[in-house]
């Protein structure tokens, strides 16, 4: 049985960020999936990292990384970052679930990055990329911008929704997953009126209504492209005359 996780970003579950998210956990238990949730904001999840969670002095000095590995080793991480870190195990593939805020994920959201994604458990100094330790699972962003489709495109005033992606992208791949191309709906805004705000809601329906359909095609979905790495040299650079496949990688 495939195991899905909803990684919800939004304050409310009422937006249609929460319907969609709804949406995904519906088509996949109706595919027969077992569907874990993690609603950050609906669990006020902490999303700030820092020396209170270990039982530091909050005045000295704290290596996050250091921590990380030294509660695993003794058994003593934080009960809200095991939670979640137990989820991400379980999963076979994450569904995240977000709007763009200021070009990039809400903060929350950045937060889980930081906490759930524990040194020494879901990660090692070793076991990064290639070896990452979540090999063989997938992750899909679904994502909603205000701005249109070619503002958010390559030379849209709004920067190119691919690249304000990568960096979240890219963690998951640091961990080992693979990642799908994201599915974006733009144009979703509270400002629109009349037969705009018609329009836009009979737009939205149309994407829940679609869920199930892309939920059930993700396996044939393309994925995201990233240097193996063999394509590094012993310093960590790309290695002359290997193709990178990122504006952040060139």
């Amino acid at each position: 049985m495939t195991t899905t996780l909803i990684v919800l970003a939004h304050p409310s579950r009422q937006s249609f960020t929460g319907a969609w998210a709804e949406a995904s956990a519906a088509a996949c238990a109706a595919a027969g999936h077992e569907v874990l949730w993690s609603d950050l904001s609906a669990h006020q999840f902490e999303a700030i990292e820092g020396a209170c969670h270990f039982g530091q002095d909050a005045a000295g000095p704290f290596d996050p990384l250091k921590a990380h590995e030294a509660a695993v080793a003794a058994g003593t991480v934080p009960m809200d970052m095991a939670a979640e870190a137990e989820k991400i195990r379980q999963a076979d593939q994450i569904i995240f679930h977000f709007p763009l805020w200021w070009f990039a994920p809400p903060a929350v959201l950045k937060g889980w990055f930081d906490r759930a994604l524990i040194h020494g458990d879901l990660h090692t100094v070793e076991e990064r990329f290639d070896t990452g330790r979540c090999r063989g699972k997938r992750a899909l962003f679904c994502v909603t911008t205000g701005a249109s489709a070619a503002e958010c495109g390559p030379g849209g005033k709004e920067g190119d929704v691919n690249l304000l992606l990568w960096p979240s992208a890219y963690t998951l791949r640091y961990l080992g997953f693979d990642v799908y191309q994201p599915e974006v709906v733009h144009g979703v805004h509270g400002y629109f009126e009349g037969s705009e705000e018609a329009e836009l809601q009979a737009r939205l329906a149309g994407v829940l209504e679609g869920q199930a359909e892309l939920v059930a095609g993700l396996e044939g979905r393309a994925l995201m492209r990233f240097n193996a790495d063999s394509d590094f040299d012993e310093y960590g650079r790309l290695k002359a005359g290997v193709e990178g496949f990122s504006a952040f990688i060139r």
